[in-house]
């Protein structure tokens, strides 16, 4: 597969992914809006922070590392699937270890909510770990439809599966509240049981079919994706065993987007390890170039949300939960934490790159940053949280993320020193650009003390009006300003528009 055609399909991914992300942020607003309405906002917290956290630290120790190493292409063409997917079975047991180690944690070391107000704290924990460990069934798989660029399976799979929670949510918050955190337990559980069962159907009939014989699929029965004789790649394992390292401080210091599309495009465009110079020059200017557009698209999107973050946060907060949400601290951490956007996404890209750039011995290198970056963190986190509370826990994390950028930016721009590519010129937004958020931060701010959010809705929706406005003009100063940003997008993140109009 050429590089075009990897970055197609890897944009395509990309365009999915955000059409996904955005409609599981807008089905996740809408449950929680529904939910309080139904129970308390303790047991809605205890579901989206602690068990959340529980399910989503033990599926990110269990099986991050894997995939950045399966899906490297460390091992070029002697790369044997076969090997692959007994390592990747690999992540089970290690999910049941941590489901084991997290689960004692969360029920004996974690302060347990009053039994009353948030009723099952016990069970709900060892059923969240179950479905983690559920997940990881579909393991293989996933890296699988990942690395052939199988584009439209996660979006179907996680579609469903998203539809199947919340629909079973709705139905046990209406007609049986009184269960309480077995509502969520059941749903979760749901979730990742369409998820893997997507998969599986999947995989089933694709084996069988005709088009796998057609694309020299490297698997022809179901049988193969189970553990085999050869053992593992003992490079690919040694590489995993690094990124492992890695994601358990990465864990620590906690972890940003992740731009699994772009890395995908990344490691199988780059060689892992190899400087500038030896490598095809054109697959490098494609990568440089994907770079630079994708550092000023996040930048962007962060300055955007930062410069209207400010003046809609009290607003949003308000219509999201009422004065249970909006009065109080609340406002205030969203603000920090719309500034706190920016650096995950850029960071988000950054390390994208440099983790499909590294060699094992540079990242064996970085997990020492990491443990240092993991100190600095903690230490900062409770000195600014006995500083300023939570907003100083979030001061801490903007913190952390900046240093992890600009250890990033220096990798970066070591890469290319010796190249004619400058791909870090993404991260230098337009004059024009920054003067339209400059004035519409001021304007939405002062709309936001004249008009919100006291008064009524009338005077609600002129504050909305007025922000509206002004997105407009930002927008306008992006399409005459940012027209290489405009081409990328159009082009590469939007294949069904350009199919259109080809």
């Amino acid at each position: 597969m050429s590089s075009q055609d990897v970055l197609k399909n890897a944009s395509t991914l990309a365009s999915y992914n955000v059409l996904l992300q955005v409609m599981f942020r807008v089905l996740t607003f809408l449950l929680n809006a529904f939910t309080l309405r139904f129970v308390s906002k303790e047991l809605i917290g205890v579901v989206n922070v602690r068990l959340t956290l529980l399910y989503s630290t033990l599926v990110f120790l269990s099986r991050e590392a894997f995939r950045r190493a399966c899906l490297s292409g460390v091992s070029g063409t002697n790369h044997s699937w076969r090997q692959v997917i007994n390592l990747l079975w690999l992540t089970l047991p290690l999910g049941v270890l941590w489901a084991a180690l997290l689960a004692c944690v969360w029920l004996w070391l974690l302060e347990v909510p009053d039994p009353h107000t948030v009723p099952y704290y016990s069970p709900a924990v060892v059923l969240f770990a179950l479905s983690g460990v559920q997940e990881l069934l579909a393991e293989p798989l996933w890296v699988l439809a990942q690395a052939h660029m199988f584009v439209r399976l996660k979006v179907v799979a996680e579609s469903l599966a998203m539809i199947a929670k919340c629909s079973v949510t709705v139905v046990l918050v209406v007609f049986a509240g009184e269960w309480g955190l077995y509502i969520f337990s059941a749903a979760h559980l749901v979730y990742t049981g369409f998820l893997v069962l997507c998969y599986a159907v999947y995989f089933i009939r694709f084996l069988d079919s005709k088009e796998a014989a057609k694309e020299s699929f490297p698997l022809c029965r179901v049988r193969d994706l189970l553990p085999c004789r050869p053992l593992v790649d003992w490079t690919l394992a040694r590489l995993t065993w690094s990124f492992f390292k890695q994601s358990f401080l990465k864990q620590i210091l906690t972890e940003g987007e992740r731009y699994e599309s772009f890395y995908i495009f990344f490691a199988k465009v780059l060689e892992r390890g190899r400087d500038v110079k030896s490598q095809k020059q054109e697959d490098v200017a494609i990568a440089a170039e994907v770079l630079e557009c994708l550092l000023k698209l996040v930048l962007v999107i962060g300055l955007i949300i930062t410069s209207f973050g400010y003046a809609y946060s009290h607003l949003a907060l308000d219509i999201y939960g009422g004065s249970l949400l909006s009065s109080g601290a609340g406002p205030n951490l969203l603000r920090c934490y719309s500034c706190y956007v920016l650096l995950l996404a850029v960071n988000g890209v950054t390390e994208c790159f440099v983790f499909a750039a590294m060699s094992q011995g540079e990242v064996d290198k970085y997990n020492l940053v990491m443990l240092a970056l993991s100190v600095s963190f903690l230490f900062l986190s409770y000195m600014l949280t006995w500083w300023a509370g939570a907003v100083g826990f979030i001061m801490a994390n903007c913190l952390n993320m900046g240093l992890r950028i600009v250890h990033s930016l220096f990798y970066i721009h070591h890469y290319f020193k010796s190249s004619q590519w400058k791909p870090l010129r993404g991260l230098l937004p337009s004059p024009l650009l920054l003067l339209a958020l400059g004035v519409s931060a001021v304007v939405t701010a002062l709309s936001e003390g004249m008009f919100c959010c006291d008064s009524g809705w009338l005077l609600r929706m002129v504050h909305i009006s007025v922000g509206a406005a002004c997105l407009l003009i930002v927008f306008v100063a992006v399409l005459l300003t940012e027209t290489r940003l405009v081409h990328f997008v159009r082009t590469q993140l939007l294949p069904q528009y350009t199919k259109k109009h080809t």
